[in-house]
């Protein structure tokens, strides 16, 4: 008895079995090989991600708020409190349980968009961050716009004219950027541009004439004052938005711009453009027709990053021109030893993060025909 005799006594005669890549019954293809089925697996494989990435975010921010040396319980009642009353205290906020057991009651209350209450202003977390964070949402998209605009044409226009002035200059911009600090640069906008000439509002998001003047609708002043249509308090909301937002901007710049002359350089360098200019194309329509659409996908990505990095990194810039934004509240907040509302703005703007790098990934798969 020979090999293959052993297998088909042990197994029957396999000539009939199907191939394990054979088309199912009537022709129609095997789910597990369409492209449903790999976008499908694609998309649990992101919420997989997602998930895992949350629950990290989640364990540190929980790890954090025990390790820090401020005692939660006497921020709520006082130094004069008596024993008795910091036991009652110390129980109902469930610090007398297991490690795990708070961990599972704090995940719970997170999900349910429950940060606790605030020390500093006295109302709920959620409340106070419904507040602040359309002024920070609204600083970092116009700084992203303002970076983008400018950056991406720097970049593509430096790529294109390499080793040229204009190549020159987008590199000490972007390097400028790098290195100055934000606070200098903020502290000097102010004196400059505010102080000496008065081209631009003062700190905060309004002057005291508008303050309260437009109905809340957004939270985001240039919005809200564009729907009542008044264009005085747009004009006044602009004058103070317009510094703090050109500063993010020039940082922004600065990222988009050198990552774009990056992937620019990398396309000039390929054949198809030699083919494209062997064929007579004009030079624009080499760089903006050809090359620039074949980096539109990651520069998709790039945006998105450093929307969400001026989402995060406002702090200083908010401080700075007394802006009521998230950043703003955090730290007030930490220096008040407010943990239940630097924790909630730390999940929300780490939630935040992460949920633009997802988007970014689904966006640079369904953009790019490679993903396919």
């Amino acid at each position: 008895m020979n090999v293959s005799d052993t297998v088909k006594g042990a197994g029957g005669d396999n000539s009939a079995a199907p191939a394990p890549h054979s088309p199912a019954p009537n022709g129609a293809p095997s789910f597990g090989s369409s492209a449903l089925g790999r976008r499908l697996r694609l998309f649990g494989g992101l919420l997989l991600s997602l998930a895992l990435t949350l629950l990290g975010l989640l364990v540190v921010t929980f790890i954090i708020g025990r390790v820090m040396p401020i005692d939660p319980v006497l921020k709520i009642v006082g130094e004069r409190a008596t024993q008795a009353q910091y036991d009652a205290a110390y129980r109902a906020l469930g610090l007398d349980q297991p490690l795990w057991r708070q961990f599972a009651i704090y995940v719970w209350d997170v999900l349910h968009g429950n940060f606790g209450m605030s020390i500093s202003t006295g109302h709920p977390v959620v409340s106070d961050l419904k507040r602040v964070f359309p002024a920070t949402l609204e600083l970092a998209a116009l700084g992203t716009l303002i970076g983008v605009s400018v950056g991406v044409p720097l970049g593509v226009i430096a790529a294109a004219r390499r080793g040229g002035w204009i190549d020159q200059i987008a590199r000490v911009v972007a390097l400028v950027g790098y290195s100055m600090p934000i606070f200098w640069l903020g502290l000097m906008g102010l004196l400059v541009f505010y102080g000496i000439l008065g081209w631009v509002g003062g700190p905060g998001r309004q002057g005291i004439l508008f303050d309260g003047m437009v109905t809340e609708r957004t939270g985001m002043i240039l919005i809200d004052s564009l729907i009542a249509g008044d264009w005085a308090a747009f004009r006044d909301a602009f004058s103070h938005i317009i510094l703090p937002a050109t500063l993010l901007g020039y940082f922004s710049l600065a990222y988009i711009s050198r990552m774009t002359r990056s992937f620019m350089l990398e396309q000039m360098s390929s054949e198809y453009i030699l083919t494209a200019r062997v064929k007579g194309l004009s030079e624009t329509r080499v760089i903006w027709r050809h090359a620039f659409r074949n980096i539109a996908v990651p520069l998709v990505t790039v945006i998105a990053l450093s929307f969400a990095s001026l989402l995060e990194g406002s702090v200083l810039t908010e401080i700075i021109f007394s802006w009521p934004g998230i950043g703003q509240y955090v730290t007030k907040a930490m220096l008040a030893g407010d943990m239940n509302a630097v924790l909630g703005g730390t999940v929300v703007i780490g939630t935040c993060f992460i949920g633009l790098n997802l988007l970014s990934d689904i966006l640079y798969r369904i953009l790019d025909p490679r993903s396919e």
